[in-house]
């Protein structure tokens, strides 16, 4: 049985004093979350603060970036040491955000993948298409070829050791969501292409939902076979928010 998985990315967001806020209305409700486990990823410059606030709780601290070199002259970029040196214990690689407005290609995101692997710590590679690839009956191509640079790089045993997060880009941030349908069938198809080469692996991988998930739709979308869980992009930003979707993991 694979746990429910719901993270919280901040994205840019966030002030010392909000993100203190914040957190502390997660923790006094964090009770109310049986099932699932949290994680949070903040901005870079919050990582020390969110941190110490989280110590002594069961919430998972993240980051929404990393570099694929391990050091060096490399200005404003930030290693997978410096992540785990910092208590991360999940990476972001691959996010639609990254990959549209910054060129993250699908080698570059495997790269990553496998910085934050060998770092000890849990890559979450986002994989979804654009709204032309999906009327353009691209999805399940789109898909296997993000998907497949990692395998081809680490071998589709390393999925086990990472989180795979299914985002439809027409629907994030747009307040469109996919049916719980079209969800649960990219869901299915990435499962598939991975019990293809190892079963094993596929039955074990967490794939969770990215896409405008609310308090309101996470129960249904939550219950489909395939998807285990969410990364939430900015009902993570509300307490009452982001525990609700939380309380929803089955």
């Amino acid at each position: 049985m694979r746990q429910p998985l719901v993270a919280g990315n901040w994205k840019m967001n966030g002030s010392k004093a909000s993100i203190a806020t914040l957190l502390d209305g997660i923790k006094a409700g964090l009770a109310s979350v049986e099932k699932a486990a949290l994680v949070v990823c903040p901005p870079f410059v919050y990582l020390e603060q969110v941190a110490e606030a989280l110590r002594g709780t069961r919430i998972a601290l993240g980051a929404q970036n990393v570099s694929h070199e391990p050091s060096g002259a490399f200005t404003g970029e930030v290693s997978a040491a410096m992540l785990k040196d910092m208590g991360c214990a999940y990476v972001i690689v691959g996010h639609s955000e990254r990959r549209s407005y910054y060129g993250d290609t699908d080698l570059l995101v495997a790269k990553k993948f496998a910085a934050v692997r060998a770092a000890g710590m849990k890559p979450i590679l986002c994989v979804g298409e654009t709204l032309e690839e999906r009327e353009k009956n691209v999805t399940e191509a789109v898909v296997a070829r993000q998907l497949a640079a990692v395998i081809e790089l680490e071998g589709a045993a390393a999925l086990q050791d990472g989180v795979i997060a299914y985002e439809p880009v027409w629907a994030i941030g747009t307040g469109r969501t996919a049916t719980p349908q079209q969800a649960q069938d990219v869901h299915a198809f990435i499962r598939g292409r991975i019990a293809a080469i190892d079963e094993a692996v596929a039955e074990k991988v967490q794939i969770l939902y990215g896409g405008s998930v609310k308090g309101a739709n996470a129960e249904e979308l939550f219950g489909q076979q395939d998807i285990d869980g969410g990364l939430i992009g900015g009902a993570s930003l509300n307490a009452d928010e982001f525990l609700a979707i939380g309380r929803a993991g089955r």
